[in-house]
């Protein structure tokens, strides 16, 4: 891959020249001209850095009302940086490198009008063909400026025909995938929660019409950050196309005075010359190995179950113990205890009281939290010499109004002045933009850690924000959001955290720099899963997502799937699970949890740590399906999936795998062999059963063929 771009010798503006497959020495092209209309050269040029009100009437990646009002800037090349390895953003999630893996690039532009410095910073990724770029902006200027927009990464992409790729959603159907074609004019997509949403994830690819997932060319956009942000895309009247990928304008405005700085998210770029799945695959690389900095990131989960779907808020002490009992009966190796366990004044028995009170619920645990948890790992695991580990459920970013917290600290809620405090879900989100409120969450959040045997976190987020005193509030609340997770998760570094909110509104990079796993969404409908995860793997490594198998008929959709449907489709993610009360379950599907726990755990290691290849689409076809490669090639596993229930005069479709090694011969499955020449060229076929079915092959190799 090659990222060119160049001083023009006239304006001192930043030119671009080239982004996609390598290129070496000089180029030919037509000179621009003759310029003609109203749009004069600076319009029609590629530009790393376009700003405002100097006749590119194009969108602007950059936006600063100065103190006399105007919004003009004019930024001029003034020199550069190189440095080895790459430096960590203030108080931001970004990604890391040594400088074996990453180079940094610093270009200093300045605007001599307004005395306002511009750093764009370019940390390249050979092994992944991936740029990182973030932005400061410096005021040297004797006045107060406002920075209304700020995109972390812009592009001018040469003339063509392209498709926008994205992954639009709501409340349990996040990750569906949605490819449109870039028109003239502006397009795009945006967050306006305080959060990434459900709704749209920042998250952004523009493709070749023709590109497809094994070729082609695609270009990634993905925004290391969990507030709102927008994607912005247009095709202007000379057919060159701008992205860009940023902070959200409309909750930005951002203050800067003399002698301060402002940094942005950092935005990274993946390009992929051979199709859609290996941009996929060049992120779930370089985020497994250079975003996530948790021990898990690259390490196997344990099978667990988790009380919310099978119990709510319905239970005591007896209750959570019985069902760890059964869990560990099982072959489960974690039991999580959801939502309900906290309270005291305001117990939490619904979703109406309590948050903000971390303390266990006397009248349900009357010996207290730690006793319990002692019970509970203290049970022997079936099959294992391991005892039981146990995790919990918190929601530390939100606040009931009928609980103690609120009595004592109303003014910790998010408000804007007299207006009234919106509730959803019966809760306020605390202001995290306060240091105050900041110190309260870790405070709580290790005295619970320190207080029990906890092995895992599972932490949730289940509204948006509202009400915010200032613009600028959401970005000072991520700061404070990012201060909270960094203490948290260095001063716990051997609990496995989980991100949730409702599912997944917070599904991003920033999470994932703390968090290795998040909870994909609340639907736990396999038919559904096999949509969610497919989409949202364009963008993240399976081995970050959260999949749980729930009872049947499901409580979402009132689908009956079989229970080896359900399964499989949960272990295509990285964190496995049960999401039901076995007490309940069918006798026939409970005797299979053990042997399906097993398969799990011998599947779950390629899952974490190998390469995914998309090969059937679950919006293409009734036979989706999606095959993983170890990173040694010795093994694989194949997921093949049936969709639909009625089927008759069945038919016996063909699946070609792909990534295979082509001289070698694979066992598939233990018995049957094949050389990997023959599976991605003739491909393989299955019969299945009349309603929802699926097939997990694993394949391991076991000849190099001469």
């Amino acid at each position: 891959m090659s990222y060119v771009f160049h001083v023009d010798d006239d304006s001192g503006d930043l030119l671009g020249d080239h982004y996609g497959g390598h290129v070496d020495g000089g180029t030919i092209e037509a000179p621009i001209g003759p310029v003609e209309g109203w749009v004069d050269m600076i319009g029609r040029v590629r530009r790393e850095l376009p700003d405002l009100g100097r006749g590119d009437f194009r969108i602007p990646a950059i936006q600063i009302r100065q103190s006399e009002g105007y919004t003009i800037s004019e930024f001029k090349y003034k020199s550069y940086t190189i440095l080895n390895g790459k430096p960590e953003l203030p108080g931001l999630p970004s990604t890391f490198g040594k400088a074996s893996d990453v180079a940094t690039l610093v270009i200093h532009l300045f605007d001599n009008v307004s005395s306002i410095a511009v750093d764009l910073t370019y940390s390249v990724f050979p092994k992944y063909d991936a740029i990182a770029r973030s932005v400061n902006v410096t005021n040297l200027g004797t006045g107060n400026i406002t920075i209304e927009k700020l995109a972390s990464f812009s592009v001018d992409l040469p003339y063509g025909d392209y498709d926008m790729l994205e992954l639009k959603g709501d409340w349990a159907r996040e990750g569906m995938r949605r490819r449109r074609k870039v028109d003239f004019g502006n397009q795009g997509f945006a967050s306006a929660v305080g959060y990434s949403s459900h709704l749209h994830n920042p998250f952004l690819s523009l493709v070749s019409r023709t590109t497809t997932e094994s070729q082609g060319e695609a270009y990634g956009f993905s925004l290391i950050y969990t507030g709102s942000f927008a994607a912005e895309i247009e095709k202007g009247s000379q057919g060159v196309t701008r992205a860009m990928l940023g902070l959200n304008p409309s909750q930005f405005s951002w203050p800067l005075a003399p002698g301060q700085s402002f940094v942005t998210p950092e935005c990274v770029s993946v390009y992929a010359s051979d199709g859609i799945g290996s941009m996929s695959r060049k992120f779930h690389n370089l985020y497994r190995n250079h975003l996530m900095k948790s021990k898990f990131a690259t390490e196997t989960r344990p099978f667990l179950l988790n009380s919310w779907e099978g119990l709510g808020f319905n239970y005591d002490a007896s209750t959570i113990l019985r069902l760890a009992k059964q869990t560990a009966e099982l072959g489960a190796k974690l039991f999580v205890l959801d939502d309900g366990w906290f309270g005291t004044k305001y117990p939490r028995v619904s979703d109406g009281a309590g948050l903000g009170d971390w303390t266990a619920n006397p009248a349900r645990f009357p010996d207290g939290l730690p006793a319990l948890v002692g019970n509970i790992t203290g049970l022997s695991v079936r099959n294992s010499t391991q005892k039981l580990k146990f995790g919990i459920w918190v929601e530390s970013e939100m606040v009931n109004p009928e609980s103690i917290l609120y009595e004592q600290h109303p003014d910790w809620a998010l408000h804007a002045g007299n207006y009234p405090r919106t509730l959803t879900r019966n809760q306020l989100v605390l202001n995290l933009a306060l240091p105050e409120v900041q110190q309260f969450i870790i405070d709580s959040v290790s005295n619970i850690l320190n207080g029990s045997d906890i092995s895992y976190v599972k932490w949730d987020n289940n509204r948006g924000i509202h009400e915010t005193p200032a613009p600028y509030t959401d970005h000072q609340y991520m700061l404070g959001l990012y201060r909270v997770y960094t203490t948290l998760t260095e001063r716990f570094p051997n609990v496995l955290w989980e991100g949730c909110a409702s599912g997944g509104g917070r599904f991003d990079p920033g999470i994932l720099r703390y968090f290795p796993q998040i909870w994909a969404s609340d639907d736990t409908d396999a038919v559904e899963r096999v949509y969610i995860q497919f989409g949202t793997s364009l963008a993240y490594p399976p081995s970050a997502m959260g999949a749980h198998i729930s009872a049947t008929p499901n409580g979402q959709t009132g689908r009956d799937e079989p229970i080896e449907f359900r399964a499989h489709v949960a272990m295509m993610g990285g964190s496995v699970g049960l999401e039901l009360d076995p007490s309940h379950m069918p006798e026939q599907d409970k005797a299979k949890i053990p042997d399906l726990i097993k398969l799990a755990e011998k599947v779950n290691p390629i899952v974490v740590k190998g390469d995914m290849w998309r090969l059937r689409l679950p919006e293409e076809s009734n036979y989706p399906a999606a095959l993983f490669i170890s990173k040694c090639q010795s093994q694989a596993v194949l997921f093949y999936f049936k969709l639909t229930k009625a089927h008759i005069n069945k038919e016996w479709p063909v699946i070609r795998l792909q990534g295979l090694d082509s001289q070698a011969v694979y066992k598939i499955n233990g018995n049957q062999t094949a050389s990997g020449a023959t599976l991605m060229n003739k491909g393989i076929s299955y019969q299945f059963g009349s309603g929802f079915d699926s097939k997990i092959v694993l394949l391991e190799k076991v000849v190099q063929r001469a």
